[in-house]
């Protein structure tokens, strides 16, 4: 019915050509300049903060154990999109105001902190014993067999998992747009704003979203089959 309509009417389908070819470039710069560093960035940060977690869940110390438990428990139970709006429109009721994009930079990271802990707890975890006991045998310290044994052999286990979370990083990334973030989203949501042809426009960011994703996922796949030579 849609189409229909479109094709019937050459005007109207020459106005969404237009509104298409028009919409794309700032779309693309809102991917390009927002998106995409958004993405790298957390999950940067965020990597390092699951490291420190997932290593925290394994130690002996009780207290950095029942912190680390705490952390991915509230992030894991609760909406993404509600620990957004506490950082961003909740904080200032008690006087800490945040940039919107440092706002989401803080929500995106701490919830890949706490989901990607579990992957990289689980890889150093599979690891057998003897790997760490080889290591205290030619006299190795715990930090030195966990850097030089452990965690290369967990890093190359978790690669596939921590993969997919990247790219699904990627999608998550349009929840900053309801931080007022101008990535490609809200890009989306403005430009749909002014003309009113909702399904295009958002249908069109959803192209260029898969096409990122499909991109991630190709190189995805190589790292794996370049990781897989040294099995």
């Amino acid at each position: 019915m849609y189409l229909s309509s479109i094709f019937a009417d050459p005007e109207r389908t020459a106005r969404l050509i237009d509104i298409a070819q028009s919409s794309f470039l700032p779309l693309l710069k809102g991917a390009i300049f927002y998106t995409i560093p958004l993405t790298i960035i957390t999950f940067i940060v965020g990597l390092i903060l699951a490291i420190l977690t997932a290593l925290a869940r394994i130690s002996h110390v009780k207290i950095f154990q029942m912190i680390a438990r705490i952390y991915v428990s509230a992030i894991r139970g609760t909406p993404l999109l509600v620990q957004l709006f506490i950082i961003f429109y909740g904080l200032p009721t008690i006087g800490i105001i945040i940039d919107s994009y440092l706002a989401a930079v803080i929500g995106f990271s701490l919830s890949v902190g706490a989901y990607t802990s579990e992957i990289i707890r689980a890889a150093i975890l599979s690891t057998p014993k003897g790997q760490w006991e080889a290591g205290y045998s030619i006299g190795m310290s715990y930090s030195q067999v966990l850097r030089r044994i452990i965690l290369p052999q967990a890093a190359r286990v978790s690669i596939p998992p921590l993969s997919n979370s990247f790219i699904s990083l990627v999608k998550d990334t349009s929840l900053a747009s309801l931080v007022l973030v101008s990535e490609m989203f809200r890009k989306a949501q403005e430009i749909a704003a002014s003309n009113y042809e909702f399904l295009l426009v958002y249908s069109e960011a959803a192209l260029i979203y898969w096409v990122i994703c499909f991109i991630l996922s190709v190189i995805q796949q190589v790292l794996e089959k370049k990781l897989d030579r040294y099995v």
